[in-house]
């Protein structure tokens, strides 16, 4: 059940990345209305993650999965009847609501249910199951693009939010935490200071660094973030307890997170156009050519978990992380000649790394946390990555974008200079061929901030991981989920 509330976000996202290239043509979406696509749930997302989890731990996780899987699957539902791109923006802050409330149950959940000798097991199997929604989503997206309208791809999320919404009341357990006070000014300024955040980051590419907007959501999210942290200190009751980040294991598995989302959440978002504008593939073969991505990290993922008996989560972090940066260097070499296998060799180098780490970083994580605080836990957990995703679509999307302009001839007309997509539109072959090696050019420059970001995540996870001795075989502590290196 948890699997599948999780499923349904993974789709989402997965598909919308392949639509891009759809709601450029079809819903007329600029490259800055893509960006506040995307972004627009992230933004509503991370500002409400902290509260969710928190409110989820006080007055019940299942209760919070319920509403934020109805709250999902209706904005999906909004979705098939938008005709415009500002309509689509404010289906997917609406997306981001349900989002906040859900995911943080699912992993709050999971290691609450479970005992302490299962927990690893559980937690492999909600990692492999995002890699079958990267399976998935690209799938089924291809197919309905290539069939229907972009709108039908809002439609999957419907019935596996229903099924999943009636698996919960039949099957699960409700859990809470102890009964405390409600923290309503910590929520306020929580919710406050990390949507200014968020706002100020994804608004850079568009407004600018020194830009009025940008500069104000900055200082509100400074004054706003700060006075959490001060309030939380003095609260007798605080909704987070910031004791968290004084864990190495904690600290250091969250902000090896958000460096390699960072490294990897623009790049990411380009290879659905890299496969639909440079090799030419139909929604449909792209989604089908990034199977073997999914299936490697789905594999390895079962690998990771195995080998988190015998070997330390810090050296499997730190391993994952180093071979997901290998396969960054593999893409870094692509040019517009290279073709589909020298792009899948690289995808499969990453999921390898990712399925090796994964499990390890999340059962470091979550094994920091105390079992009162699963949800609020879980919450800082997605919260960071989606910070570092964040971070990157803005920061990295806007700088691959002008590496993109500054490739294309300045007498280029300027709907084919912002983006390879405006370029097809013009239906001119050889403005087309320039387009796509400076497209080629950006995305490599990405593969290799990759590798940069990856090898920062494995010098932070070996600096800062604290290494914990192994239960021998056969004991009764032998496999046990801890805040381990």
């Amino acid at each position: 059940m948890l699997c599948l509330s999780l499923l349904v976000l993974v789709v989402d996202n997965t598909i919308l990345n392949l639509a891009i290239p759809s709601l450029m043509t079809d819903l007329g979406a600029s490259p800055a209305d893509i960006q506040w696509i995307l972004d627009a749930y992230i933004l509503v997302f991370a500002g409400l993650l902290l509260t969710a989890g928190s409110l989820s731990d006080r007055y019940g996780r299942r209760r919070f999965l319920i509403i934020g899987l109805v709250l999902f699957g209706g904005a999906s539902t909004l979705a098939l009847v938008v005709t415009e791109p500002w309509q689509l923006i404010a289906v997917r802050a609406l997306m981001g609501v349900g989002g906040s409330i859900l995911m943080p149950s699912t992993l709050s959940i999971l290691i609450t249910v479970f005992d302490e000798g299962e927990r690893r097991k559980a937690i492999a199997a909600w990692s492999a199951v995002a890699m079958v929604g990267v399976i998935a989503g690209p799938t089924l997206g291809g197919f309905l693009l290539e069939r229907y309208w972009w709108g039908s791809i809002f439609l999957l999320n419907v019935p596996i939010a229903i099924v999943a919404v009636a698996a919960a009341v039949i099957l699960m357990p409700e859990s809470r935490g102890p009964a405390r006070r409600l923290d309503p000014f910590g929520v306020v300024l929580s919710t406050t200071g990390m949507s200014a955040l968020v706002f100020a980051v994804v608004s850079v590419p568009s407004e600018g660094v020194i830009s009025t907007p940008v500069l104000a959501a900055t200082a509100l999210a400074v004054v706003g973030l700060g006075a959490f942290v001060l309030w939380e200190r003095r609260s007798d009751h605080p909704m987070l307890p910031l004791e968290l980040f004084r864990d190495r294991n904690f600290s250091g598995a969250s902000f090896s997170i958000v460096l390699l989302s960072f490294g990897t959440g623009a790049l990411l978002l380009m290879l659905t156009q890299y496969l639909q504008f440079v090799l030419g593939y139909d929604p449909m073969k792209a989604g089908l050519a990034l199977l073997p991505y999914a299936v490697a990290a789905a594999l390895f993922n079962a690998v990771g978990a195995g080998l988190g008996q015998k070997v330390r989560n810090r050296t499997l972090m730190a391993a994952g992380l180093g071979v997901m940066g290998l396969g960054f260097g593999v893409l870094a070499f692509i040019t517009a000649e290279s073709g589909y296998g020298m792009l899948i060799t690289g995808l499969m180098v990453m999921g390898i790394g990712g399925g090796l780490a994964g499990p390890a970083a999340y059962a470091t994580l979550m094994g920091a946390v105390p079992p009162a605080h699963a949800g609020v836990g879980s919450a800082l957990n997605d919260t960071v990555q989606q910070v570092g995703m964040a971070l990157s679509v803005a920061v990295l999307g806007s700088v691959l974008a002008g590496v993109y302009t500054s490739s294309m001839p300045q007498d280029a007309p300027a709907v084919a200079r912002d983006s390879i997509a405006g370029a097809r539109l013009l239906g001119d072959p050889a403005l087309m061929d320039t387009a796509v090696e400076s497209f080629v050019g950006a995305m490599s420059f990405g593969s290799w901030v990759g590798v940069v970001f990856c090898l920062a995540a494995v010098a932070l996870a070996l600096a800062v991981i604290r290494p914990a001795p192994q239960a021998p075989a056969g004991s009764p502590d032998a496999g046990l989920v801890r805040a381990e290196g």
